[in-house]
């Protein structure tokens, strides 16, 4: 009897592999500006931590993150600082001020300006309607991403209990509902659906994001929060993939109540650019996930600040008083700059405060008679004389928020004076002096332009001295990413 010829082996298709094509927006950074000319700088304020854990991703495989990458207010405001909470949820967050001397340049000095959220307990915190939405495209097939999306998430579902609701939607070539509308309590069932995800196909990202929101809308809750997390590494590549026609379609989500937060995986082709802008509309945070240790942090140790927002549509107003400041620049926020007269438009959307969040801000101001970076013009007009009893005050910083389930805006404000100000830089809070240290490694990572005569050895010093209490290592971590950064080939640049 003829025996049939063996069938041929089909050839190993090999796992999905970029390289080199992550996607980032490159802003000019913040400049100095003459306070005679323009006194009065406004932002939305900012709590993404998704470029710390990209440049610590890149550094752990020894190449300097490209400068693109690198968001001063994100690597800041990873950490966490021991700012007074505030007294109630009325009032959802405090201020605090402080004034010291820069360490960048003699002669100038850091202004910071602090807010901590108030403290949801978990047993009184809103219910919660999620829909996780999952990308499972052929390029999420790397270890680092729908792996570790699973894992993530997982993490997340613990967090959760009966009284919240979850669903599942997944996409590909095409988009589909994994779980209908669950309560969260039956996580066997939930995790035996992640499980079961495997990455293959395109990208039709936007038919997914529709499918969560319609999802999420389904089961509205008005009394709780009601939120698509959406966990991907950016690579939107079928149906409709502007960023414009995305970003309108979820501001529309968001007027109805859905807001919309980013979990970010991989690297390679890792579109950040795409990410931040879906974030920033959807009222949510963008955070960037490299390892079991990030998802553990960003949805399990602050849960409540990523899923519960205690206020929205922050924005930050300071005018610096042109008697006792010359010059100024905001270190950061260069996505999140507003008009001046955005500021008390309530329809101008902007930030959001999770729940027992801290977010902080740097000002480098030039007091008058300090090193200038802008020479006096010929013909300019003459130093604008301060209004009376301002003498003493550098500036005024005023804070505009909106309860989370409000459309009127509230304010608070504060002097920036010399009662807050520490005679030398040592004397500063040890939580400004950390700060600091982190806003001068991100400046050395962006080409250091403003980092004056800072190096990596002192940020090191500056971090070490002000590590303070650091329960989870996350501050000890940081100073060896700066020695990773001193040692890493400087020429290596990601996607260069």
């Amino acid at each position: 009897m003829a025996r049939s010829a063996p069938m041929p082996e089909r050839p190993a298709v090999p796992p999905y592999h970029d390289e080199g094509r992550d996607r980032f927006n490159a802003p000019a950074e913040n400049p100095f500006k003459l306070v005679r000319e323009e006194p009065v700088s406004t932002f939305s304020l900012d709590v993404d931590t998704a470029s710390y854990a990209f440049v610590r991703a890149s550094l752990a495989r020894n190449v300097m993150p490209q400068p693109a990458a690198v968001r001063t207010e994100e690597m800041i405001n990873y950490f966490r600082y021991d700012y007074a909470p505030p007294p109630n949820r009325d009032q959802p967050f405090s201020n605090a001020v402080s004034v010291f001397p820069s360490p960048f340049t003699a002669g100038r000095k850091l202004v910071r300006i602090g807010i901590r959220g108030y403290e949801l307990q978990r047993a009184t915190r809103p219910r919660a309607n999620l829909v996780f939405l999952i990308d499972t495209s052929g390029s999420m097939q790397a270890p680092n991403k729908l792996s570790l999306v699973k894992q993530s998430l997982s993490m997340l579902l613990d967090q959760l209990d009966d009284r919240d609701r979850l669903a599942i939607v997944t996409y590909a070539g095409n988009a589909g509902v994994a779980l209908p509308p669950a309560p969260a309590s039956d996580k066997a069932r939930i995790r035996a659906v992640l499980d079961n995800l495997e990455a293959g196909g395109s990208t039709a990202g936007a038919e997914g994001l529709r499918q969560a929101y319609a999802l999420a809308e389904q089961s509205f809750d008005s009394a709780g929060v009601n939120r698509v997390i959406l966990a991907t590494d950016g690579d939107f590549n079928v149906g409709v993939t502007s960023t414009d026609e995305l970003k309108g379609y979820i501001e529309r989500e968001r007027g109805k109540g859905v807001f919309l937060s980013v979990l970010g995986f991989g690297m390679g082709n890792y579109n950040d650019a795409l990410m931040q802008a879906l974030a920033q509309n959807g009222n949510g945070s963008a955070s960037y996930i490299d390892t079991l240790g990030e998802a553990r942090k960003v949805l399990v140790d602050e849960a409540s600040g990523t899923l519960f927002p205690i206020a929205k549509d922050v924005k930050i107003q300071v005018e610096f008083n042109p008697a006792t400041v010359a010059e100024y620049r905001l270190i950061g926020y260069e996505t999140r700059m507003l008009n001046r007269d955005d500021f008390d438009n309530d329809k101008v959307d902007a930030g959001d405060v999770g729940a027992g969040q801290t977010v902080t801000a740097l000002y480098e101001i030039v007091p008058v008679g300090g090193p200038r970076t802008i020479s006096d013009l010929r013909y300019g007009s003459k130093p604008t004389v301060a209004a009376a009893g301002s003498s003493g005050e550098y500036g005024f910083v005023k804070i505009r928020y909106k309860l989370p389930k409000s459309d009127v805006s509230r304010l608070i404000s504060a002097p920036i004076d010399r009662r807050a100000e520490a005679r030398s830089f040592d004397a500063a809070p040890a939580d400004a002096r950390f700060a600091t240290s982190v806003a001068a490694f991100a400046e050395l990572l962006k080409g250091g332009r403003y980092s004056g005569t800072m190096t990596y050895d002192d940020v090191v010093r500056i971090a070490n001295g002000a590590r303070g209490q650091d329960p989870f290592g996350y501050r000890a971590e940081f100073v060896q990413m700066v020695r990773a950064a001193k040692s890493a080939p400087s020429l290596a640049k990601l996607g260069q």
